[in-house]
């Protein structure tokens, strides 16, 4: 928890506090005053007695007792101060502007942690050091510009950078985005984002509290705190956005089997968020874009009207929504017709809604009425309207401003004209409004919304395991990779099917294990980590003779120790497999299998455990998934069977987190089974 001091001081010093407002100390003095704080205000400054009008101590010795510290000195000198501010003057809160600590090496680092020791030592808070700084409804305490609008009810926005912060905030504050609270963590030496996150879940106020949360990441160092708390905020009714910047494939580079591969760091992000519920965006102008959409009504269905006297952004909205999954439907019918009368000649109410760049305030509040009341197929609307500047249209976004506020289906503003139409854009932000000034942006910002699914169930129920028999074979074996043996009793163990199999090492017995299996057959070499690469596969051998010769070849292939063979089976090649990333725990990953996973890189994931439904949307986001639902008279997978190898998989996890990869490559899928033919575990015991 967060002490209050941080958040809520009664009193505050700017510890470097200047005269000089293009200096930190400065600027973030001049932000507190005219930001109104209520409480005491102190500076100390060494070399002045007053400064901005406040009076300054020069040995911050004798202060009084002061709840938040906000620090702008050399970083050599910090440590003292906060020893001396924590066990004198009762300081619990310290935000430190100050760059020159773990940023910048290891005298930096160990200046940090003398820092954060101090400050633990008494239960304080601190945010930094190399932050721009905090601002609340309280108290404005931070050094750079843009400051927002705050009010109680504004979005809650935590960052990692303190540029990006303030680059954010540029985006979506002309959109007329506000603000509740700002934490711009920096180095996060000991409250980070994910601190801060929590902070606002265990804090929650359903009367008071915020419900619109935006982040910014760089390092998701702590992934189940992040999940839990963003799934929680979410079950009370937020809606969470975040940019996670910095993705590194480095993780993957050395990983010997497919699912290693393709499982990045940025992938187990992305599963995290999805699992969270959470809107991942990978820029400013789309963050902001989601954010204002938070601050509308929810978007219930996937049929959107578009109302425009613009044809060009309406199509480029149109084919944006589309490509998004969600609809611009075709609109007739007599209240259609009707609608159709009270426009100009030439207008069209199909979908999109065009009632020409003649069209005025009155037809605009007809169609938005139609699309609200009478045409029921539709859920949400967004107006694009902007204006070639030949006269006033204050008219029209008053009206747009009425109808936003009396809907009953969510209507989305796009306002082109920001340069032409400015005071009438800015009379309308007045009101309390927000706007898209894209078209483009918003349909991929309102479809990413539309598409991110709630959170996962927190502990969901998963199969029934032989939980004694999975332990007893990983206890068993050593760390690198399982026999065959191995994985066909985890499979077995925990109801995974497969294929029928024998492990050989001589003639006489692949000779009788292909009698017993039945012809024809699939011989592969065990040992080989890529058995195709080395000709170590070979399909549809027939007779003894092809056993007997294949052997022979086979067995002599380098680093194989045996031959695995296995009944010649049909069907759709899927893949399953899993990975260990460090932190977030295991990640599960499917798609098509075979060559095709190294061709189409076509896999979706998810963060284990996993619940049915995750399982079956993760096959149902995969691109491939005609394919497994059949095409062309072809016929397809029984995904349920495919979405009970995934959560059987992830009950295998659970009870075995020493495995690090897992592949299932090919299973084979039919509409009467899913079966797996070959499989490669690897085992890391700490």
């Amino acid at each position: 928890m967060i002490h209050e001091s941080l958040l809520h001081p009664k009193s505050i010093v700017v510890i470097g506090g200047s005269n000089d407002v293009q200096k930190p100390g400065g600027a973030v003095l001049k932000h507190l005053i005219e930001g109104g704080f209520k409480g005491d205000l102190y500076v100390t400054n060494l070399k002045e007695t007053e400064v901005q009008c406040i009076v300054s101590f020069p040995d911050p010795a004798d202060l009084p007792e002061v709840d938040l510290a906000i620090i702008a000195i050399a970083a050599k000198y910090i440590p003292c101060t906060v020893e001396m501010l924590t066990t004198r003057k009762n300081t619990r809160g310290f935000i430190i502007l100050s760059a020159g600590f773990s940023e910048e090496g290891a005298e930096g680092k160990e200046l940090e942690r003398q820092v954060v020791n101090a400050i633990n030592q008494v239960g304080g808070s601190l945010i930094g050091p190399n932050c721009v700084g905090v601002l609340t409804t309280d108290y404005h305490g931070i050094f750079t510009k843009p400051i927002p609008k705050l009010e109680s009810k504004g979005c809650d926005f935590i960052s990692g950078s303190g540029a990006t912060a303030c680059f954010i905030m540029e985006a979506g504050i002309p959109n007329g985005l506000t603000f509740s609270q700002v934490f711009s963590v920096g180095n996060s030496a000991q409250l980070g984002v994910e601190d801060i996150l929590a902070y606002l879940d265990e804090s929650f106020d359903p009367a008071t509290s915020s419900r619109i949360k935006l982040l910014y990441i760089e390092t998701v160092s702590k992934p189940q705190m992040l999940l839990k708390h963003a799934a929680s905020l979410i079950r009370k009714g937020c809606r969470i956005a975040a940019i996670k910047a910095g993705s590194s494939e480095a993780g993957s580079r050395a990983a010997s089997s497919h699912t290693g591969a393709l499982a990045s760091p940025d992938v187990a992000v992305d599963a995290l968020f999805r699992k969270a519920g959470i809107v991942r965006c990978y820029g400013r102008e789309e963050l902001t874009s989601v954010a204002c959409a938070f601050t509308l009504p929810e978007l219930k269905g996937k049929n959107i009207a578009v109302i425009t006297h613009a044809g060009g952004p309406a199509v480029m909205l149109t084919d944006a929504l589309s490509n998004g999954g969600l609809n611009v439907p075709h609109i007739d019918g007599s209240d259609a017709s009707d609608l159709l009368t009270q426009l100009y000649p030439g207008s069209s109410v199909a979908n999109p809604i065009d009632f020409l760049a003649t069209g005025t305030a009155a037809q605009l509040g007809s169609i938005i009425d139609y699309c609200d009341q009478k045409f029921h197929e539709i859920d949400g609307m967004a107006v694009i309207f902007g204006t070639p500047g030949l006269s006033p249209i204050f008219d029209v976004y008053d009206l747009l401003s009425d109808k936003m506020s009396r809907a009953g289906k969510p209507i989305f503003p796009i306002l082109p004209s920001g340069l032409t139409a400015k005071a009438e854009v800015a009379s309308f932000v007045s009101r309390g409004n927000v706007f898209f000034h894209d078209e483009v942006v918003f349909g991929n910002a309102i479809s990413k919304i539309y598409n991110t699914p709630p959170p996962a169930a927190a502990d969901p129920m998963l199969p029934a395991v032989d939980v004694a028999k999975i332990r007893a074979i990983i206890d068993a074996s050593g760390d690198g990779y399982l026999p065959p043996a191995g994985i066909q009793g985890l499979m077995d163990a925990c109801g995974i099917p497969r294929a029928g199999e024998a492990v050989v090492t001589t003639v006489n017995e692949a000779c009788k294990a292909a009698a017993d299996l039945g012809f024809p057959i699939v011989m592969k070499v065990v040992g080989p980590v890529h058995k195709s690469d080395v000709g170590g596969v070979v399909l549809n051998v027939n007779d003894l003779a092809g056993v007997t010769r294949e052997f022979e070849r086979m067995i002599l292939i380098k680093e194989t120790t045996s031959i695995l063979i296995q009944p010649m089976l049909s069907g759709i090649e899927l893949f399953a497999g899993a990975k260990l990333e460090p932190k977030f725990g295991h990640l599960i990953l499917c798609g098509l299998g075979g060559i095709f996973i190294e061709v189409l890189k076509d896999v979706s994931a998810g963060l284990a455990p996993l619940c049915l439904e995750e399982a079956r949307s993760m096959i149902r986001s995969l691109k491939s998934y005609r394919i497994i639902k059949g095409v062309r008279g072809q016929e397809g997978v029984n995904e349920e069977f495919f979405a009970d190898v995934l959560i059987r998989l992830s009950a295998l996890l659970k009870h075995a987190p020493e495995i690090t990869e897992l592949d299932f490559n090919p299973l084979l899928g039919s509409e009467t089974r899913v079966v797996a033919v070959d499989a490669r575990i690897n085992l890391l015991h700490s």
